[in-house]
């Protein structure tokens, strides 16, 4: 078939290198004028299939807004609040009820370890070549902390995810450089799980989809779909609409935007998260792998000479206002664990400061799958988890499109979850 994919971020680029082995011709459409550029661009980079789960748990409602007007709380209130932000977290705070979060758990981590097999097999298939490491610990403070970590500890168990309790001694043995001066209860050491560059993985994917025929045309901002024909769609200056016996919608925030029109309301907002990338100044003074401090939820990665901290969920605002607070957090957690390890001290070249929207649903879980109308598919949603669910959604959506049957049970992430 020929087959367009809508968006080359991540999902965008690994779904069109699926459908190009399926023996699809396929052409990718990106608004933005190279691969990756949005919420692929520099998130944290981790892939925990055990920690992929909901935003909305019991619990959550009553954490956000304790910590509301806490300078470094790891979920923050923007304003302005849209009412499409307003109807969002309306359905937010419905959703954390116990029986929707442990269904949509199941489904999120079902996915996310189906997509770390599928990563890796990629990787190690096509010999791809980027900045990862395995290990992935996550920092306990204080009791508190340990308390707080006890049920994810609990989800790891069910998920058969391997995992070990360490203390002080030897998270330091673990992680050699963790600052001496900075007292903490212990960790959770996770040995399989590990962090990679998504932004890296997605520009070796698409060259090695190019390869193969896949054909990106970039700066292609789709302006609609066609109602008539749900295959076709018009592009910013163009008097003709571009035709196919598929589209495969991949665009992150403007998914939501470009189905309204069909009648298929997607109640999608932008989560904002924040990332700190700067060289390492002294290698032994940098982390081995990553980390994630429990109390401020922020991870502390090493990718190549790099070293990235990442963080914060923010509702409303905007991408171009950054928040000071959100990025001075990120800056104290790096500090408090690794000080010295990286060339933080200016703006410069060597310190990137970046700010994503991450394209999340209320419920949790992104959409896969037909989206009830000809010829259009969907594969959106993946809110924060894009990285770690992507090259599972893609496999499985790549399957959907050609009559397959999936190699992983999709229940509950189709398009008529959100009728429900």
């Amino acid at each position: 078939m020929k087959i367009a994919v809508i968006g080359a971020g991540i999902v965008g680029i690994t779904t069109a290198w699926e459908l190009a082995v399926d023996g699809h011709e396929v052409s990718v459409f990106e608004r933005r004028g190279a691969a990756a550029e949005e919420s692929s661009f520099a998130n944290a980079g981790v892939v925990a299939p055990g920690y992929v789960t909901p935003w909305a748990a019991p619990g959550m409602p009553r954490k956000v807004l304790g910590n509301l007007f806490s300078r470094h709380a790891s979920v923050k209130v923007a304003l302005p609040l849209s009412s499409s932000d307003l109807r969002w977290i309306w359905k937010w705070w419905r959703a954390c009820t116990l029986e929707t979060y442990l269904l949509n758990r199941a489904r999120m981590q079902r996915l996310a370890f189906y997509s770390r097999e599928r990563l890796q097999k990629i990787t190690a298939d096509h010999e791809l070549e980027y900045d990862r490491n395995v290990g992935y610990m996550v920092l306990l403070r204080t009791e508190k902390d340990a308390r707080m970590v006890e049920p994810s500890l609990q989800v790891l168990r069910e998920a058969g995810v391997a995992f070990r309790q360490v203390g002080t001694d030897e998270a330091r043995k673990i992680e050699p450089a963790l600052n001496p001066e900075t007292p903490f209860l212990g960790a959770i050491h996770l040995p399989d799980d590990e962090v990679a560059n998504c932004r890296q993985f997605a520009m070796l994917l698409k060259n090695e989809a190019q390869r193969i025929g896949v054909n990106f045309e970039f700066n292609k901002q789709i302006v609609h779909i066609e109602r008539a024909q749900t295959a076709a769609f018009m592009i910013a200056g163009e008097t003709n609409p571009r035709s196919f016996d598929a589209v495969v919608l991949c665009a992150g925030m403007a998914s939501a935007q470009l189905l309204k029109p069909l009648g298929i309301k997607v109640p999608m907002a932008a989560v904002y998260g924040y990332s700190v990338s700067a060289s390492i100044r002294e290698p032994l003074n940098a982390p081995r792998s990553a980390l994630m401090d429990e109390r401020y939820k922020v991870a502390i990665s090493r990718l190549g000479n790099r070293v990235r901290v990442a963080g914060s969920a923010e509702i409303g605002g905007t991408l171009a206002n950054k928040r000071a607070a959100s990025i001075q957090t990120l800056y104290k957690v790096l500090q408090d664990w690794f000080p010295g390890a990286a060339h933080t001290s200016n703006t410069g070249p060597s310190v990137q400061e970046w700010k994503g929207a991450r394209p999340m649903l209320p419920d949790g879980p992104p959409i896969l799958g037909a989206s009830g109308l000809p010829g259009l598919w969907l594969n959106i949603g993946h809110g924060s988890s894009g990285w770690a669910l992507s090259c599972g959604s893609a496999r499985a959506v790549a399957d959907l499109v050609a009559g397959k049957t999936p190699d992983i049970d999709l229940n509950g992430l189709g398009v008529e979850r959100l009728l429900a």
